[in-house]
């Protein structure tokens, strides 16, 4: 692997991280899990199954470490394991999808939808923690789908500006 490609998919781990860190909590400390947004960049930049795997993996087990929910570090490993592969599938098959902002938008948005979901049905139904889905989903999920979608649509922008700045630019394309 380039090792130039892995350094920068580290630092968006961290920075995913450090947002998520500092964004408050709001309906019993439940917050916007921003290092999907981060992770999706990663994976728009670096398009391979093996950098797929190592940021959903990443990402899963830093989001389940910093996890306010009850039980909730085994439902984001698996959420981010999921969702990752499922967006670079979508990536694949739709290629364009990188090069458009709007679609990224959408599709981080849409991402974070599926993340939201598997992460609830997961904690919810399988581990059997006592919380109304729909009511999570609507207070907590849907919030986070706005707040990744703006995020990502500022955040995206920059990072691949600053790629073509940088010698980054044919390694991402790599």
């Amino acid at each position: 692997m380039n090792t130039k490609n892995l350094v920068f998919m580290a630092l968006l781990v961290a920075v995913g991280a450090a947002l998520y860190l500092v964004i408050p909590g709001y309906n019993g400390g439940m917050k916007p899990d921003f290092m999907l947004t981060m992770m999706f960049i990663g994976i728009l930049l670096f398009p391979q199954a093996r950098n797929v795997f190592l940021l959903g993996g990443t990402t899963g087990v830093i989001s389940g470490i910093f996890s306010s929910f009850p039980g909730g570090f085994v439902p984001n490993v698996i959420d981010k394991m999921v969702t990752a592969f499922v967006i670079f599938a979508i990536i694949v098959a739709f290629k364009s999808i990188g090069s458009n902002l709007i679609g990224s938008t959408v599709l981080a948005g849409l991402g974070t939808i599926l993340s939201g979901t598997i992460f609830l049905s997961i904690a919810i139904f399988i581990l059997g923690v006592d919380l109304p889905f729909s009511a999570l989903f609507l207070t907590v999920v849907l919030p986070a789908v706005a707040m990744n979608g703006v995020a990502f649509f500022i955040i995206y922008p920059i990072v691949t500006s600053l790629l073509k700045r940088t010698s980054m630019k044919t390694a991402a394309t790599n």
